[in-house]
């Protein structure tokens, strides 16, 4: 007994100078930072934290009342670790235009695996090391050309109609639905059309078993930046969920690689999408890594239909706030469109007004609302030192709804996007800025338009009465209550022709 009791005092001594130690290391951090702007830590050890856990609110509203108080480069504190959010048009531009900061290793680290099944692994979005990212993004390039993009007109309209029919089934001014789901489904199909050769048909059952997995993917990434969820007893049913998910969406892929893959090498005339692409550029670079292709696999579809989806969704609920810019916009269509059915892409190059109202959707409700990036050397930005060893942390959101960068930020104004009107310099990033952008930039602004244009061309929408509109971020910001609408047929779409 003895022995015992001497055995749990030392190794409670050690704790204690263990412990101690930390919160030496932890003041000594804090010391290096103390100077930059920021609120007042509530807690030594927990820094911000407390304060952040008792928000209930959208965050990043929180975090923008912090900018209008303390300026536009502020300090996060969480334990040791600390990370400077930079709001400054010129911190933008010097951090997210250059290649040599690389995106934080320990944020996108997060989201390698899932609830410790692979995700997005070592993806286009997610990867950190400038060379790998560099060779897949020359891989994918030709995937995203212009000459490639004008070729997906067809399936842009084709899966666009296949949505106009299902909201004619729902156009009887009474039934109620949420714009979102219908936006996500439509998207996943196009996604899953163009970039793989897929035909899924979420728009006529999202409960087959790969739209289910994508949804429950989503699901789970919404609920992992919650520390610890999947230790807990009540969670337990929807972490083996996404993990069967995770495993169905890499099957799935490895068999279209594996088809596609056979079908090049036996001489087959392959489409030329993303797939193709990949595995030809693969090819080229003799790597014949197929979990890293997987991981890309699954990136286009979480990245490359959600966001797009919610997008639509938050312009369908800015429209129907704002009857002056819907009659303007339906105008224009009506101009350029007519009762056409399909869309070319001289149409939409002639539908200027519409890309305005897509662009000042984004800067109110941008589906990813920033980035990350990692500073290895101390750097000095609008006369702020910030040391070596240091996430950065850029907010397109907050710096769209700053009063110093948009006059009347809060007020959804498309002409703030017109021909005339001044360009906005590094404070509005919806698909990032620089060599890390988007890939899918242009990909996902011509899916935008072509589903607007019908959407707007064929009916009259209204939001359901008494829903929120509040905004929640749930790995991407998306609107809270799906936006509820009703729909009617508009009288002149009534003579669309084939």
């Amino acid at each position: 007994m003895e022995a015992l009791g001497a055995a749990g005092g030392l190794l409670l001594g050690l704790f204690l100078l263990a412990f101690g130690l930390y919160c030496c290391y932890v003041r000594y951090i804090h010391a290096k930072y103390d100077h930059i702007p920021g609120a007042p830590r509530e807690s030594f050890l927990f820094g911000h934290l407390p304060i952040l856990w008792r928000k209930q609110d959208f965050m990043h509203d929180f975090f923008l009342q912090w900018a209008e108080k303390y300026g536009p480069i502020i300090r996060l504190n969480a334990f040791h670790r600390v990370s400077v959010l930079i709001l400054s048009p010129e911190g933008v531009k010097e951090f997210l235009m250059s290649p040599q900061y690389p995106k934080d290793r320990l944020v996108y680290g997060r989201i390698f695996s899932l609830f410790g099944e692979r995700f997005l692994g070592n993806g286009l979005v997610t990867v950190c090391n400038h060379e790998h990212w560099h060779k897949q993004r020359r891989i994918m390039d030709p995937a995203f050309s212009r000459t490639y993009l004008m070729g997906l007109m067809e399936t842009f309209n084709e899966k666009a109609e296949e949505l106009m029919e299902k909201l004619e089934e729902k156009a009887d001014g009474e039934k109620e639905f949420s714009m979102l789901t219908m936006m996500n489904r439509v998207t996943m199909d196009i996604i899953a059309k163009v970039a793989f050769g897929l035909e899924l048909n979420a728009l006529s059952d999202d409960q087959t078993p790969f739209p289910h997995a994508v949804t429950m993917v989503l699901k789970g990434m919404a609920k992992m930046r919650m520390s610890f969820m999947q230790y807990m007893p009540g969670n337990q049913k929807l972490v083996k969920e996404v993990k069967e998910s995770l495993r169905l969406l890499r099957r799935v892929g490895k068999e279209c690689i594996d088809q596609r893959r056979e079908a090049i090498q036996n001489g087959k005339e392959a489409t030329l999408d993303v797939l193709t692409q990949i595995l030809k550029g693969d090819a080229l670079e003799g790597t014949r890594d197929d979990e890293n292709i997987l991981d890309n696999f699954i990136t286009f579809f979480i990245a490359g239909h959600e966001t797009t989806a919610n997008q639509l969704s938050f312009t369908v609920m800015a429209l129907a706030q704002h009857p002056e810019i819907l009659e303007r916009l339906q105008a224009e269509v009506d101009d350029v469109l007519g009762a056409k059915r399909d869309i070319d892409n001289e149409d939409l190059g002639k539908l200027t007004y519409l890309s305005q109202v897509l662009k000042e959707s984004l800067r109110l409700y941008p589906p990813v609302p920033g980035t990350v990036r990692w500073l290895e050397e101390e750097h000095i930005v609008d006369g702020v030192r910030i040391p070596a060893n240091t996430t950065l942390v850029f907010s397109t959101y907050m710096m769209g709804r700053m009063e110093k960068y948009f006059e009347d930020p809060l007020t959804f104004n498309p002409d703030r996007f017109s021909k005339d009107a001044p360009k906005p310099y590094y404070c509005y990033f919806p698909f990032s800025l620089g060599p890390r952008s988007c890939i899918g930039q242009v990909f996902a602004q011509m899916e935008a338009k072509v589903v607007m244009a019908k959407l707007l061309q064929r009916f009259e929408f209204q939001l359901v009465p008494g829903q929120s509109f509040k905004l929640v971020d749930a790995g991407t910001i998306r609107p809270l209550d799906g936006v509820m609408c009703k729909l009617k047929p508009r009288n002149p779409a009534r003579g669309c022709r084939a």
